[in-house]
């Protein structure tokens, strides 16, 4: 895909996901008025586990506590028990109480508005921290999870090997206007679309600027 190529391809997907369900973040944000810690919460769920689970457990939680303050309250096996069942549930149980406690303790009960910051918290990478950067705080980035990775790779619009790398790649080539939407977009592509292993070719609409780097077979 080439630069000039970038935008008819950014209103194709956003036409396209319209289809699909909003990603759970996403929704939690909306509905939490974009709450930072409410935001924080969701991704570190999210991880390694499906949309459905991480909506279903978020509610759960959040009907619990909603605050730093209050959820610290709350005792590790309850959460573990409303989060289940979660990818490695235990363990984010965990960092959430850790989260909690860190937050009180180092910013007063908010969540800070820095990547640097938010990723010495308990299981926080880039991605969370990019997400929390960009949809509660509405300030500029980029996050990448293995859904833009891929897709941007896919395209032949970058060149990497990791997340972070794609990260930088985008930092540097991706149009502004399009840092904190990018990763709405591709999610919901790449889940139902743009998939891992043998994408749906015969139904995307950008097959005249996707070079399909790595696709070895597909539908």
């Amino acid at each position: 895909m080439r630069q000039d190529q970038i935008h008819a391809a950014i209103r194709i997907v956003e036409c396209e996901i319209r289809q699909w369900q909003e990603p759970v973040v996403g929704r939690v944000a909306r509905e939490s008025d974009r709450d930072p810690f409410r935001i924080l919460i969701s991704c570190l769920l999210s991880l390694r586990t499906k949309d459905k689970t991480t909506s279903e457990a978020s509610a759960r939680l959040f009907a619990l506590a909603h605050t730093p303050a209050s959820l610290f309250k709350v005792p590790l096996k309850k959460i573990e028990r409303a989060i289940y069942p979660v990818g490695f549930y235990r363990t984010k149980a965990k960092s959430i109480h850790a989260i909690c406690r860190r937050l009180l303790e180092v910013y007063g009960g908010k969540v800070p508005a820095s990547i640097d910051e938010l990723v010495t918290l308990s299981g926080v990478g880039r991605k969370t921290a990019n997400l929390v950067v960009t949809v509660g705080y509405g300030k500029p980035g980029i996050c990448v999870d293995i859904h833009v990775h891929r897709i941007s790779n896919r395209w032949g619009y970058v060149k990497t090997k990791t997340p972070e790398k794609t990260e930088e790649a985008l930092r540097r080539k991706l149009p502004k206007q399009y840092w904190i939407s990018f990763n709405d977009l591709l999610v919901p592509y790449g889940q139902n679309l743009c998939q891992p292993v043998s994408p749906l070719c015969s139904q995307c609409k950008l097959t005249e600027y996707c070079k399909r780097v790595g696709v070895k077979q597909s539908r």
